[in-house]
């Protein structure tokens, strides 16, 4: 039995402050990621450690603030024309992987004796990458800006899928039956809602942001900033969808004012310390004697997660034209499942499932993995560049220049001969 559970939120917030602070010093002494120190706090201050037990509802709490201002926090990385300009590769990159892993997870589940149901959601639950753990372990671990720039276009394009797959399966929980139909509405409902908040947004956050930046006063530039981040978050949240598509929009929104680097140095210190809150919340989730019954299927998942999306994205990606090296370590980075992967596990499964149970350790191995994985990516992608044939490395020259002739549009010169040639008929 625990000795002393805490009654309120101060004893909430001491015990997972005082615990990750010591796991986060534990950590840099020993050279790990800050990550590994945070879900093992959460581990021992969880419900289902006997010893010291904080709440998990109130820590989920506040947990959901720093998944906010993470995201809120990406997004100011990021001007609409970039997205623009990313979102057809990202969002391939992003299709194919998702069905990959849908189909992989289906044919694991059923392998392994589950029913098809226990299978189709195990295959939607290992598909999405979370993109509040990867952030976090972008932080620690420095890669290439284009790696960075790929795998944030690919995860939030992930988000919208994750989005349409909750839909999906609720539709099928509820006996309503797949519907293409459905799909498609839901689909527009949400393009609309993105349509119609950039258009809004635009029309006044910026403008609103300057405003506000030409006081000089940082505090009341913070809180202006902080409330678009949440009210973003809150209008996305209470129409169904995800409050990281909502924190992400305000944040992309903000930065197009012009003072994206200003804010982001005023709200670093907050982000820090609500991040680590949100991953010591995660830690608090894991159940080790649930997770023991299901080791093997713990293992299984975990590497087909791993091997999956490293395979799956690297492939993706060098199929829309990115560099080998760019492409292996996209697959490295993209190697986890978070948050939406837990939502998943627990449409139309019991509160307490072996799924729900399983998406939650699944979800902090990886995280655990996550920075380390990122660290290897570099000298395994210069491995295989290396260990290439010449006649690949042409092939791929050659494909990448192929794409590059489709994607440039046609010089106006051309546009005019064109033109002339089809007016006159004998080409005189």
């Amino acid at each position: 039995m625990p000795s002393f559970v805490a009654g309120n939120f101060l004893e909430d917030m001491a015990l997972v402050m005082c615990f990750a602070a010591l796991a986060a010093v534990i950590c840099q002494l020993l050279r790990q990621p800050l990550i590994v120190g945070y879900l093992v706090t959460g581990v021992v201050v969880g419900p289902y450690t006997p010893g010291v037990v904080a709440s998990t509802e109130r820590i989920q709490l506040v947990a959901n603030l720093g998944v906010t201002i993470l995201i809120f926090s990406i997004g100011m990385e990021f001007r609409f024309r970039q997205l623009l300009r990313l979102t057809p590769t990202a969002g391939l990159v992003a299709l194919i992987q998702a069905l990959s892993m849908i189909g992989l997870g289906y044919l694991t589940g059923r392998l392994m004796g589950w029913t098809p149901w226990e299978s189709l959601v195990t295959g939607a639950m290992v598909s999405i990458s979370g993109a509040v753990i990867m952030a976090r372990a972008l932080e620690e671990v420095r890669v290439d800006p284009r790696v960075r720039e790929l795998v944030f276009g690919v995860v939030l394009c992930e988000d919208v899928i994750a989005i349409l797959l909750l839909a999906a399966l609720i539709t099928l929980v509820n006996g309503g039956g797949f519907s293409f139909h459905m799909l498609s509405i839901n689909a527009a409902l949400l393009c609309s809602f993105i349509a119609g908040a950039i258009a809004i947004g635009l029309m006044t956050v910026p403008y609103t942001v300057r405003r506000v930046a030409r006081s000089n006063r940082p505090e009341t530039l913070l809180v202006t900033s902080l409330g678009l981040c949440f009210a973003s978050a809150m209008i996305a949240e209470r129409l169904g969808y995800s409050l990281v598509l909502g924190a992400f929009l305000a944040g992309s929104l903000v930065a197009e004012s012009g003072q994206g680097v200003k804010i982001e140095k005023l709200i670093e210190p907050v982000r820090q310390m609500f991040g680590a809150i949100f991953f010591v919340s995660v830690g608090m989730l894991v159940d080790p004697e649930l997770l023991a019954a299901h080791g093997l299927a713990l293992v299984v998942l975990s590497a087909l997660v791993v091997a999956g999306k490293i395979i799956s994205v690297a492939l993706a990606s060098a199929l829309v034209g990115e560099r080998p090296d760019i492409a292996i370590k996209s697959g490295f980075a993209m190697a986890q499942i978070g948050v939406f992967a837990i939502l998943i596990a627990g449409v139309g499964t019991a509160a307490h499932s072996f799924l729900s149970a399983l998406a939650v350790g699944v979800c902090a191995i990886t995280a655990f993995l996550c920075p380390m994985l990122i660290r290897a990516s570099n000298p395994v992608a210069d491995w295989i560049d290396r260990a290439l044939p010449q006649p690949v490395h042409r092939a791929l020259s050659r494909y990448d220049g192929w794409l590059q002739r489709i994607r440039k549009p046609p010089e106006p010169a051309m546009i005019e001969r064109g033109e002339a040639g089809a007016s006159d008929p004998d080409g005189s």
